[in-house]
């Protein structure tokens, strides 16, 4: 069964959140939106349509799944994990957010870093869009990421890293717990890079998403450490003579 709009093809069984819907060329999200007498510029992707009335529907049951083009495929496929991780990032990335704007109550700086994180998480939604459709499905306007939000990642990984001292050697995570959920979404984000790679070696992959991910896990390394700056938190360094063998006479 699929409901139709004018815009989108939305299919109820699809059991993930990133493949529920699928565009389809044409339809009002394609043409100029008129508001209150006016022309209304088009915006870069279509917007969601969704009406999300059954969430559990029972095709998955035997571990299979759809893609954004309706295809079914094993949950365990490369695409799917690849596309999951991503998902799995996304909701790390939320509680370090959550406990972001709880500190940024008291450190204000942090506002900064809460928008740039509310905008990512966008973002990534962006990616699984494209990795959850295969190259021959993907529509013109479909939301993923371009060469627009990798350069953005640069210039902010820059001024935020103006503001820290030079490493003298590599950080441990903590000194602070947001600092330490930084590290943990960075360490998610690696993972899933590595999976879009190993994603490419089997079938075409947009660039633009393994550019983003890599500068992404860079981004997350400044932030971690930012947050720590911030918070007038103590950077823990690694210190290899720390190890009990080193001390072992």
């Amino acid at each position: 069964m699929s409901i139709r709009t004018n815009t989108l093809i939305i299919r109820p069984q699809f059991a993930n959140n990133f493949s529920r819907i699928r565009p389809i060329p044409g339809g009002e999200a394609a043409r100029p939106r008129i508001e209150a007498g006016k022309r209304v510029k088009d915006k870069t992707f279509n917007e969601p349509r969704i009406a999300l009335n059954r969430i559990y529907t029972r095709l998955g049951d035997h571990g299979s799944t759809s893609l954004t083009g309706g295809q079914r495929t094993s949950k365990d496929d490369l695409r799917i994990e690849a596309y999951g991780t991503v998902d799995e990032l996304n909701a790390f990335l939320g509680c370090a957010r959550v406990t972001l704007d709880h500190l940024a109550l008291e450190f204000p700086t942090l506002e900064r870093l809460s928008a740039i994180v509310h905008r990512v998480q966008h973002e990534l939604f962006n990616l699984g869009s494209i990795l959850s459709t295969l190259p021959a499905d993907v529509q013109p306007r479909q939301p993923r990421v371009t060469s627009a939000e990798v350069k953005r990642l640069e210039a902010e990984i820059d001024v935020l890293n103006a503001d820290l001292p030079a490493l003298r050697s590599f950080v441990l995570p903590g000194g602070s717990r947001l600092n330490a959920e930084m590290h943990v979404c960075r360490t998610v984000c690696r993972r899933a890079e590595r999976l879009v790679v190993a994603l490419s070696r089997r079938e075409d992959v947009d660039d633009d998403c393994l550019h983003y991910l890599n500068r992404l896990s860079d981004a997350m390394f400044v932030w971690s450490r930012w947050v720590n700056w911030a918070l007038g938190a103590e950077e823990v360094l690694w210190d290899p003579n720390q190890a009990s063998g080193a001390s072992a006479p």
